[in-house]
């Protein structure tokens, strides 16, 4: 469900923001080019898929000389504009806030939410590869940025690593209903 509110800020929205600041419920809360999107912690099929990648992709990112962070961080440059992604391999290790950009952002889905929305926010930012795993689809995309569009590709050129090889590494969460959540 998608919710609008135009400024200025009604009733409550604001108490709201910041009873979820204060319990820690907005760390995965984006602003798209100035808009709040409010995003609920993710499935246990999401987290499961998390762990898997965390340990599959950590030795690869090492190996080609990065850092992996598969699990949440900033991307972008201010508080205005930033996306939230479930992970990503890193040029270097830094101590900040917010990081302007990544080799390859983990994108793990979950029903209705915007992972393919932030493809042009990734491409902008110049971001090299989106990996994009779906459990209740058991399908992996991995996106290769090309004259400034993202492509399919069957092997990324960040790590030595195939969609082909990583679908036959995952051990695919049972999903007896359609998730919910994130």
């Amino acid at each position: 469900m998608r919710t609008v509110i135009l400024d200025p800020p009604s009733a409550g929205l604001e108490a709201l923001m910041e009873r979820r600041r204060q319990s820690g419920l907005d760390r995965l809360d984006e602003v798209w080019e100035g808009v709040y999107h409010m995003v609920p912690a993710p499935s246990d099929a999401h987290a499961d898929i998390g762990q898997q990648l965390a340990e599959l992709l950590g030795p690869l990112a090492r190996a080609a000389r990065l850092y992996p962070t598969v699990q949440e961080f900033n991307l972008g440059v201010s508080e205005h504009d930033f996306r939230v992604p479930d992970g990503g391999l890193h040029r270097s290790r830094r101590w900040g806030t917010w990081e302007p950009t990544v080799p390859l952002v983990v994108e793990i889905v979950s029903p209705n939410d915007e992972t393919w929305d932030k493809l042009p926010f990734y491409a902008a930012r110049g971001v090299d590869e989106v990996l994009i795993v779906d459990p209740q689809k058991r399908s992996i995309d991995w996106l290769a940025l090309t004259d400034g569009e993202y492509r399919n590709v069957e092997r990324s050129a960040v790590i030595e690593l195939g969609t082909a090889e990583l679908q036959a590494q995952l051990d695919w969460p049972e999903i007896d209903e359609p998730l919910s959540g994130r």
